[in-house]
């Protein structure tokens, strides 16, 4: 917290991004679980022990991007959604069927058992006359139960460990998300006029949602997902003010008025965006990822925005899992040398991302391992 104000600290914090970062429960035997794995512990009990937790906890207690239709009552997902889950081989599927009158949307979903992702195999939306078919869905379907009581439990779990970090997506992920990529970043450039219903369909429950816990959870710290989508080289930061600033924008300043901070989560190619970010009043931004990755140098972000932005980031995943131990140090104590180098509002330790797989290696334990060692926490 004394990092996001603005203050001098005893050494830059580390965090370890989701490894502690997600609630996860090595203990539960399911299969499709990857923590329970053995090779797990050990990284899992580092991240406990000697990092700075950032606990990102859902006010719906949901993560996946698509997971609003998971919040609706059960009356209504009788009325408008039947889900069918099913397992054939190493994965597990769930198909979504939205019944709207006499027409249908429909989408699948796979997780594989050694991988913590779900893929979108089908998207819900595939063309315009679908997207004109979902804004007929009643507003009455997306309204969330949203658990203030399960914030504060995690908070008070976690102790003097680590902070919580509100996490939610933006109007632009959820729409983003119900499309494939490619059919998004075409949509967004060609078809303004149909996309602004749908960011204002999503926007009324997500400002809602956001006007509470900001209310009734105030001063903490949020991660806001989603602007990625209208970045480089999907789409022309000519966009950005159009659907980022005009839609994310108010729930930076609902999350700002009740004192908390904002951190704009956004992969890739940031450079011709961040002083949107700025004038949009976000406090921090992660993972600020170099070349090939990204496009900007950590040394150059903190010249130009560091008294504005706590910097998150920005050791790539990539690197922890294949870089030689003694590579990876120098880029860790460059990273750490250009994160704190000169003026700054503050730094922060952090991997791109986190492994997805089942096994962890010696090699990703003993990466993980100096970044604790080089922060000298």
């Amino acid at each position: 917290m004394a990092t996001l104000r603005g203050e001098t600290v005893d050494r830059p914090a580390v965090s370890f991004y989701e490894i502690g970062g997600f609630p996860v429960n090595p203990g539960d035997p399911d299969k499709f679980n990857i923590y329970n794995s053995a090779s797990w512990r050990p990284l899992l009990k580092l991240a406990g022990d000697h990092t700075d937790i950032i606990r990102m906890v859902s006010p719906v207690r949901a993560q996946s991007h698509l997971s609003w239709a998971d919040r609706a009552g059960p009356e209504a997902r009788r009325q408008f959604i039947e889900e069918k889950v099913w397992e054939q081989g190493n994965s597990r599927f769930t198909r979504l069927a939205y019944r709207i009158g006499n027409r249908e949307l429909t989408t699948l979903t796979r997780r594989d058992r050694d991988v913590d992702t779900v893929w979108i195999i089908e998207p819900l939306l595939k063309s315009r006359e679908e997207v004109k078919l979902f804004l007929e869905l009643p507003d009455e379907l997306f309204e969330e139960d949203i658990n203030i009581q399960y914030l504060e439990d995690q908070e008070k779990a976690l102790g003097d460990s680590g902070i919580v970090m509100v996490d939610t997506e933006d109007p632009v992920c959820a729409s983003a998300s119900l499309f494939s990529l490619e059919a998004f970043t075409l949509f967004a450039m060609t078809e303004n006029k149909l996309l602004h219903p749908l960011l204002e369909k999503h926007s009324r429950y997500l400002y809602r949602r956001t006007e509470k816990v900001a209310r009734d959870f105030p001063g903490r710290l949020w991660r806001i997902y989603g602007p990625e989508y209208v970045t480089e080289p999907f789409l022309p930061p000519s966009l950005f003010d159009e659907y980022v600033v005009a839609y994310t924008g108010p729930m930076v300043r609902q999350i700002k008025a009740s004192g908390g901070f904002v951190r704009i989560h956004s992969h890739g190619r940031i450079k011709n965006v961040l002083g949107h970010i700025v004038r949009m009043g976000a406090d921090a931004i992660d993972p600020v990822e170099p070349p090939p990755h990204g496009d900007v140098f950590l040394k150059d972000v903190r010249r130009e925005y560091g008294k504005e932005l706590v910097l998150f980031g920005n050791v790539e995943i990539t690197d922890i899992e294949n870089m030689p131990s003694d590579s990876f140090r120098k880029v860790v104590r460059q990273t750490l040398k250009d994160g704190t180098s000169g003026e700054g509002r503050g730094f922060v330790l952090m991997p791109s991302a986190s492994p997805y797989g089942r096994n962890i290696t010696e090699l990703i334990l003993g990466n993980y391992k100096i970044m604790i060692e080089e922060t000298g926490e």
